[in-house]
């Protein structure tokens, strides 16, 4: 509430009535702030009400300027004419405050009705399921592969470390496991501590030892995968894919024409561009980096042309004691492998922006991007149908 003059003890009373010093009449004084306390309660929008605080509160705002002009007054009268504008001053914010409250409020409440699901409705006779993107990717990677003469193989998710480690070419004192943001388990007594797998790597290992260290291998080892990251491109679960060539006579020259086709099938256009890039990957020797060409459309990145590079897998000629650790003499065999997150390859084919939205579980996200059922990926219809 504003003070009012009976108020104030007769010795500031008198020196109240002075308040003409400043040039602000009682009249004005009230006038003023009915005025802003009618607007601040009246506003309708967040933006009305900071037109109000600004005109009020801000450096050029009427209150703040009467502030200023009190270190102008005669020392006797300062402290009566202070005590009464900074009170306008505290009940403007008072008031600002309430209001802003309250719009919130209404906002929230708005918000709450439109998004309301009435759980008693019966459910409809459509069905509502999708096939969530990262599966139809997955679909689509075996369309592709499959018609490379490419097998599916599948590996267990908690892997022992010579798996995902020492058999990849990295023993326990190797560096590059300190690249994998690693999540152990708890060990049983006298046991080594298991791991979640980093990679779909330690699939490579287990298919060549299957294989007997005697027959020529091309399989693809798509999965989840875990490490302790997460923002907006990472999660700690995610979803990888691997390929792994093992013949005699393979030749970096084979692995560029098979990341071509594929990536060539699975983005459906004919003017990809590959730049290969010298790397860094225990498990392979010589490794690079496969960049591919990007067009700017509409100002958003689209797959294809050569107007900049987009990083999206990793690739190299297996090492060679990758293939000893895999039960092949690597003096008679030799393989390519290849790398790339599946959660990526669906974020840039279909336009989304936000790995954590895969995870979410948020019907209308899936409702947007999701594939019906039919939506079988082929060859000869089209992997993105």
């Amino acid at each position: 509430m504003p003070v009012e003059l009976h108020e104030l003890p007769p010795e500031l009373r008198k020196s109240l009535d002075e308040i003409g010093n400043l040039g602000v009449s009682e009249e004005q004084f009230h006038l003023t702030r009915k005025r802003i306390l009618d607007e601040a309660a009246t506003s309708e929008t967040l933006a009305a009400l900071d037109a109000v605080r600004v005109a009020a509160l801000g450096k050029t705002g009427v209150v703040s300027i009467w502030l200023k002009l009190i270190g102008g007054l005669p020392p006797e009268n300062r402290a009566p004419a202070s005590y009464r504008f900074n009170r306008l001053r505290e009940e403007v914010q008072v008031a600002i405050a309430d209001r802003k409250a309250a719009l919130d409020r209404a906002e929230l409440d708005a918000k709450l009705a439109r998004e309301t699901l009435d759980m008693t409705l019966p459910a409809e006779a459509a069905p509502l399921g999708s096939i969530h993107p990262v599966s139809q990717v997955m679909d689509e990677l075996a369309e592709i592969f499959a018609d490379l003469g490419f097998a599916v193989a599948t590996g267990p998710e908690i892997e022992t470390q010579w798996y995902n480690f020492t058999a990849l070419n990295m023993p326990e004192t190797h560096p590059a496991r300190a690249m994998h943001d690693t999540f152990y388990l708890n060990a049983h007594d006298g046991e080594e501590a298991r791991v979640l797998r980093t990679h779909t790597s330690p699939v490579q290992i287990r298919a060549m030892q299957a294989a007997g260290g005697s027959k020529p291998i091309r399989i693809i080892a798509p999965g989840r995968t875990y490490r302790s990251d997460s923002d907006a491109t990472h999660t700690p679960m995610f979803h990888q894919v691997e390929g792994l060539v093992i013949d005699k006579g393979i030749t970096l020259g084979h692995l560029k024409w098979t990341l071509e086709t594929f990536l060539k099938a699975f983005f459906e256009r004919d003017d990809i561009v590959l730049r290969l890039r010298p790397s860094y990957f225990p498990f392979t020797e010589p490794s690079a980096e496969v960049d591919v060409g990007f067009s700017v459309v509409n100002g958003k990145r689209v797959i294809g042309g050569s107007d900049g590079w987009m990083e999206v897998l990793g690739s190299g000629m297996v090492h060679r004691s990758v293939i000893a650790a895999g039960g092949y003499d690597p003096d008679e065999w030799q393989g390519f492998a290849f790398g790339c997150g599946i959660d990526r390859l669906a974020m840039l084919k279909y336009g989304m922006d936000d790995l954590r939205a895969f995870f979410d579980g948020d019907a209308r996200w899936l409702k947007h991007y999701g594939f019906s059922a039919l939506d079988v990926p082929t060859l000869s219809g089209g992997v993105g149908a």
